[in-house]
């Protein structure tokens, strides 16, 4: 999960963790086999991928099943359809919920969604009945900012390259973008020395709601539920937790 709240935040950062190996796989899979599609096999040119890759290795992904993602996005090996989906629904307490899923049965994955937020006194919606609330940045996060020198010449640098905003959060620097920004960003702090912790497109919610901690705990089994879908790639909401 990609949030932007506090507590949003931290799960993200734990998500990895979180997820069955098993799951891990699938869904980053997925993920270089969608971006080699589109963009063709190579890192060097195909920034989507060298993110996915990235991605991958972070999370202990064999070198041959990062391969075998790439060829069949290409159109080799295996033969799978894998494809983009976004998903809106509704959630308990006012929640608006953004689902990215990376597919290969549209109807699979709508159907086992909807059942997710039925269960939990949530609805999809139709298309563009939340996504108005919520608008794409690009995100880079830095773990541990006390290890970088000259921070003041660094934001200026990463101003000019197309930085919209720099915050610390305690330890962390976060750093956003216009998505199209994003790559220019990554790559001026890569040839600063720092290697960012995380570099991904993400929705914001443009306005957030509190909810309750009974909606709290519904929203949890929702998120937990969405973690362990193999299609789910990524989902954002717009709630601030009762305890926050």
């Amino acid at each position: 999960m990609s949030g932007h709240s506090k507590w949003a935040k931290l799960k993200h950062f734990k998500g990895a963790l979180d997820v069955k190996k098993s799951s891990l796989f699938t869904k980053l899979g997925h993920l270089i086999t969608v971006a080699a599609r589109q963009g063709g096999g190579s890192p060097e040119t195909n920034f989507k991928l060298r993110i996915a890759i990235e991605q991958a290795n972070k999370a202990n992904i064999p070198k041959e099943n990062v391969e075998r993602a790439i060829k069949r996005g290409l159109g080799e090996g295996e033969k799978m359809q894998i494809e983009e989906a976004t998903y809106e629904a509704f959630g308990p307490g006012g929640a608006a919920i953004v689902v990215e899923a990376l597919t290969d049965n549209k109807n699979r994955t709508t159907a086992d969604l909807r059942r997710i937020f039925n269960k939990y006194e949530g609805t999809l919606g139709g298309q563009n009945s939340i996504l108005w609330m919520f608008e794409k940045k690009g995100t880079l996060r830095i773990a541990e900012a006390k290890k970088i020198e000259n921070k003041e010449e660094l934001e200026l640098g990463l101003i000019d390259a197309g930085a919209k905003d720099i915050k610390e959060e305690g330890e962390e620097i976060a750093i956003y973008t216009q998505p199209e920004k994003l790559q220019e960003v990554k790559e001026f702090l890569e040839s600063k020395g720092v290697v960012p912790d995380y570099a991904e497109i993400e929705w914001f919610a443009k306005n957030y709601v509190k909810i309750s901690e009974e909606d709290q705990k519904k929203i949890d089994a929702i998120f937990a539920e969405l973690d362990e879908d193999p299609d789910v790639n990524d989902y954002y909401t717009n709630i601030i937790p009762s305890n926050f």
